[in-house]
């Protein structure tokens, strides 16, 4: 009986596709290292993007960097899972080993938009948890932006524009946490992530299990 426990918690699963999603300055990317550092089972789905690297940012690490032309390759090749346009540039989410992955019970992180979101969902609905996180206060999530002295206030403004734009699709996803204290927050989307590994339709290994059990 003392080896039962570790028997159970040996179970084969289906891996998850974590969706963080926020207006930029809400705390999406905070969240996601604070989860990625806590949790060994849980990886960043890298995207491809043909945008230019910026300070710091590492190939393969952060994105996959690709020009215009290797994007349209990889479009017509449908080796994306879902793919946008961002503040002028494109993001994408490589499909092939991801759902390889999944199968043998890998969990991974989606750092994408409410568009990236939508797309996901239709093409994967099982795999899927949509998380979206709101500021407090439009305010808040203001002064949070000038705070960073990255941006220039017009590039200020047009990224309020477009939170007040992802904000309004709040009721698209599983669950919504307003980060007024990050701890909190946190606390409150690794409790999601867990309790949703442990859904029965994600445990492939509960029905050879119960069968043991009852015969």
């Amino acid at each position: 009986m003392a080896d039962q426990p570790e028997k159970i918690d040996a179970l084969q699963r289906r891996g998850l596709m974590f969706i963080l999603s926020s207006p930029s300055g809400a705390g999406k990317t905070t969240i996601s290292r604070m989860l990625l550092d806590a949790d060994s089972e849980l990886k960043l789905s890298v995207s491809v993007t043909t945008r230019t690297p910026r300070p710091g940012e590492v190939e393969g690490v952060h994105y996959h960097f690709v020009d215009d032309a290797e994007f349209d390759r990889m479009i017509g090749e449908d080796d994306f899972y879902e793919w946008a346009h961002v503040f002028g540039h494109r993001y994408g989410t490589p499909k092939r080993r991801i759902r390889a992955a999944l199968k043998e019970g890998q969990d991974f992180l989606f750092d994408i938009d409410w568009q990236g979101t939508q797309q996901l969902f239709q093409k994967d609905q099982q795999d899927v948890v949509r998380v979206f996180i709101l500021p407090p206060s439009l305010e808040e999530l203001h002064r949070r932006l000038e705070a960073r002295a990255t941006d220039s206030a017009d590039v200020i403004e047009s990224r309020m524009e477009r939170a007040r734009a992802e904000i309004s699709h709040w009721d698209g996803y599983d669950y919504v946490v307003i980060n007024d204290d990050v701890d909190v927050c946190f606390g409150k989307v690794r409790e999601i992530l867990q309790a949703e590994r442990m859904k029965r339709q994600r445990q492939t290994g509960l029905i050879p299990f119960v069968r043991e059990l009852m015969g």
